[in-house]
């Protein structure tokens, strides 16, 4: 199975045991809110989803992986809309609990994602985007190199109202 390191985490594939973990993220309003979820999730179709992951990212186009620290789960990192013709793909990334957020797992697995995008898949760039209010990230994408290209008006809706979509990417070798 896939194993990525990540200097002080490890990105691996999702594993049974993670579901009930995954289960609470995925119900949590709060996930929502970054994530664009609008519904709850059911531990079966949780557990279909893990026990159906393939991991053959040039079929599915996308791949989910679980960050673990010390043997725990703490978060996830999702690779979405891979596009081998433009050697491209853009990334999410969740740390779950607050009790581990700020201890450096996020900017480690973009880092190991990074590495990962440019010497196995031989990608050119990763993108993101990212709420204009979501400070964290802001700062966890511009801190691993990645530079706002550009602006999405009014594009989430919120219950207080819109707000825009950042759009970041992150050229891993030089445009020619």
């Amino acid at each position: 199975m896939l194993n990525i390191n990540a200097d002080i985490c490890r990105l691996r594939a999702m594993e049974p045991s993670d579901i009930e973990a995954m289960y609470l993220w995925e119900n949590d309003p709060e996930v929502w809110r970054v994530g664009g979820t609008t519904a709850p999730v059911s531990l079966e179709r949780l557990a279909r989803f893990v026990a159906e992951q393939d991991y053959d990212i040039y079929a599915t186009r996308q791949l989910r992986l679980v960050v673990e620290a010390e043997g725990v789960a703490v978060g996830s990192v999702d690779i979405l809309d891979f596009d081998p013709q433009h050697l491209r793909f853009g990334i999410g990334i969740l740390i779950y609990s607050a009790e581990h957020r700020r201890m450096g797992y996020a900017r480690a697995t973009i880092e190991a994602i990074k590495r990962y995008a440019r010497e196995t898949l031989c990608l050119k760039q990763i993108w993101a985007s990212v709420a204009a209010d979501n400070e964290a990230s802001i700062a966890l994408f511009e801190g691993c190199g990645f530079e706002l290209c550009g602006r999405r008006k009014a594009w989430l809706r919120r219950a207080e109202g819109y707000i825009d979509q950042l759009e970041y990417q992150c050229l891993l070798i030089a445009a020619k």
